[in-house]
């Protein structure tokens, strides 16, 4: 949960949790959109209501921040 913390102070917004192919859909139409993507792992801890949803696959999940891009 520090992570996603330091993360917000930093500009960035928590979107969603993915595995692919939906990963690298959802970011190109964020890049599309304009806005910088940070893909961080999966936090267990910081999601405990999806820890049984995910149990022995979290890995292959990133969780999608995005912040407006500098350009």
């Amino acid at each position: 949960m520090i992570r996603q913390h330091e993360l917000e102070n930093d500009g960035w917004e928590k979107r969603s949790t993915y595995d692919e192919p939906r990963l690298t859909e959802m970011l190109n139409t964020y890049e599309a959109l304009g806005y910088e993507v940070l893909l961080e792992p999966f936090d267990a801890l910081a999601e405990p209501a999806c820890n049984s949803c995910l149990k022995g696959t979290a890995d292959r999940y990133k969780t999608i921040y995005t912040r407006m891009g500098k350009g």
